[in-house]
């Protein structure tokens, strides 16, 4: 008999309520189930970061997160960046800075750039910053905390990740979430949680620093 399981979750501002099978990814459940597409599955480990959603505002890699761990969430993938046919600031620097060739990788970096710069205070408008629940924490933990090596023990590098976390929100003298502009050294750790076979990186930090600034005059610039 199937396991089956009814969900309830907003992807990109809509409602939708299905049945899942409990040994069913977040990954596929958007892709096959919900027609959200623009989220790649590449490794299926956790590894390469393609399949990087955002899960109540955090980063996880949606193939070790199970769709039924999404019940009562806010997801938001790469469809929900753009307006209409209109990209978004970060989309439309990544064309500009050419951050992307085969293009397979682009959907999981944009999620967690955007993951990143909402926890700094420089997120989209509409999108506001966020931790996961407690167990899609430990079963898909924040993508910067990933390693390129294969991970021996999610669970136990996610908690680390959440105390580095915790600790650096303590001791950063209120950098976090204040709307500072990331340096280049931190967008470059930042981008080494995923992987691109393309591009070398360099346009991906170009483009990420380029919306990093224009978003931090845009908000010094209103009253």
């Amino acid at each position: 008999m199937t396991d089956k399981h009814q969900v309830r979750l907003r992807v990109n501002g809509t409602e939708h309520e299905l049945l899942v099978e409990a040994r069913r990814t977040l990954a596929d459940m958007l892709r096959h189930d919900l027609g959200y597409t623009g989220t790649n599955v590449g490794c299926e480990h956790g590894i390469c970061g393609a399949c990087t959603v955002r899960l109540d505002g955090a980063p996880v890699r949606s193939c070790l997160v199970f769709g039924v761990q999404a019940d009562g969430a806010e997801v938001r993938t790469v469809e929900g960046l753009a307006d209409g046919d209109e990209l978004s600031d970060l989309q439309q620097a990544f064309r500009d800075h050419h951050a992307l060739q085969c293009g397979f990788c682009t959907p999981g970096f944009l999620m967690l750039a955007e993951a990143y710069f909402a926890e700094r205070g420089l997120g989209q408008p509409g999108c506001a910053p966020g931790r996961p629940p407690s167990g899609a924490a430990r079963s898909g933990q924040p993508a910067w905390a990933t390693e390129h090596g294969a991970p021996a023990d999610h669970a136990a590098r996610a908690d680390d990740a959440a105390r580095a976390d915790d600790a650096a929100r303590a001791g950063d003298g209120g950098r976090a979430g204040d709307g500072a502009e990331p340096d280049e050294a931190e967008i470059r750790e930042l981008v080494a949680s995923n992987l691109c076979r393309c591009t070398g990186y360099q346009g991906i930090v170009a483009a990420m620093l380029a919306t990093a600034r224009s978003r931090r005059a845009a908000s010094e610039s209103r009253p």
